[in-house]
Parts: C-alpha cells; structure tokens; sequence
C-alpha cells in the first residue's frame, strides 16, 4: 500500500473517541457519519477501531462489520494494522476473546497506532468496543486508552429503558477521566419504549454537553448516512482542541 505523505499542519487536529452507553448502541453509525462529515469539511479522515471482536471469513481475510465501516467512510486508506490493531475471531468482551486468542492487548499498541494514524490524517474517529469502561487487559480499559489519547469522546445513547442511568453514569466517567464531553447523539433503538420524548429530555437537561441530533428508529440501516440524512452533527464540532 502507498501511505499518504505527512500532512503540513494547515488546520487545527479534530480527533474524536466515540463510545457508547452499552454495546449495540449505533457507535459505528454514528462514528461514520462524523468521519464523513469531517472528510465533507476539506478534512482527510480515517477511522480507528482499536479492538474489534467477532470476525467472520471473507475470501482469505478476517472482516468485522464495525472495521468495514469505517474504513468505507474514511477518505484516507491507511494499513489495516494501525486502524484496527487487534482483530479478534470471538463476538465477546474483548479481553476474553483476547484470552482466548491468546493475545495480550497493549494500551502502548494502541497508541502508537493511533499517533501514525495522525500522521497522515486531520481527523482521526476512534470507536470503542462495548461501553465507556470495558476492561482490553487485566489492569487496563477503554476508557484509559481514551484517557492516553487526550480528544474529546462523543457519547452516543442507546435511547431504551435504563438509558438514563447509563447516560449519566458514562458521562461521569469521561469527566473523571479529564476529558471533555464534546457532544452525544440519542439513537432510538427500541421502538416500543415508552416516554422517549421525555428521556431525551431528561439526558438533555443533566448531560452538561449539546445533542448533536437523534436518530429515528426507522434510520437502523446501516445504509443510512446519517449526516446527510439529519442535521445532527453540526459545523460547531470542528473545534482547536
């Protein structure tokens, strides 16, 4: 593969780590969507996918859903290896499937990973795996790796019952951490939920950060381009971090 030369530094670094209050929440649909809205800003982007759990075999490589997305909404096509450094084969809790795998996931992996990835890029969109404290090793999580990267996390809520408490608890966490909430999206993915409309307020009034927007029920699809399909993420979110 040829690598994108070295960018002269012309605008300020966008980076984003986007988690979730749980798994299954549209971190992936929404990471793209930020992806693609940067790149439309003049950005060269590339989404990060630092651990990903549960493959599938296609033609003679590994894929998972979550990488393929990414990668498909990035204008920069980096090596496969710095945007997602551990692929593992077992859909479960990626330190158990690293265990399995017997792989031992490096946070200072990670990382470097993540810096080459700047080197070519504006924009670098890190998504999670699972919530905001899921544990990589025995002594680490996702949440200190976002703590050793340093950007603003995008937290995105899965608008069903529970989601306040999660929402709440998650964004404690990220502070406690030292970084900044820059913005969340409510995803509606239970459509049988009662109240929605006053969950949402409810997060809106305690979160202490803007709603980027929400995602209808209906917008599942992974082919829905939520920035194009929503004015969810706006302008304002390219900041001089």
């Amino acid at each position: 593969m040829t690598l994108p030369p070295p960018l002269p530094r012309s605008l300020p670094r966008a980076d984003f780590f986007v988690t979730g209050t749980d798994t299954g929440v549209g971190k992936s649909l929404v990471a793209a969507a930020l992806l693609r809205h940067l790149g439309r800003a003049g950005r060269r982007t590339v989404g990060m996918k630092p651990v990903a759990a549960g493959a599938t075999q296609v033609d003679d490589r590994w894929c998972n859903d979550d990488v393929e997305a990414l990668s498909a909404a990035s204008n920069v096509q980096a090596p496969a290896p710095w945007v997602c450094p551990y692929l593992l084969r077992d859909a479960m809790a990626p330190h158990i499937a690293a265990d399995h795998a017997g792989v031992h996931l490096s946070l200072e992996h990670m990382r470097d990973c993540f810096a080459q990835l700047q080197s070519v890029s504006d924009s670098v969109v890190v998504e999670g795996a699972g919530g905001f404290s899921v544990p990589i090793n025995a002594t680490d999580t996702l949440a200190d790796l976002a703590q050793v990267l340093a950007v603003p996390v995008v937290l995105v809520v899965g608008i069903r019952l529970g989601c306040l408490n999660h929402a709440l608890l998650t964004a404690q966490a990220i502070r406690q951490a030292g970084l900044p909430l820059a913005g969340w999206v409510a995803n509606h993915i239970d459509p049988g939920m009662s109240a929605p409309v006053e969950n949402v307020n409810a997060l809106a009034q305690r979160l202490g950060a803007p709603c980027w927007g929400q995602i209808p029920w209906q917008m599942q699809s992974p082919r829905f381009n939520f920035a194009d399909g929503l004015e969810a993420i706006p302008s304002v979110i390219v900041p001089s971090y």
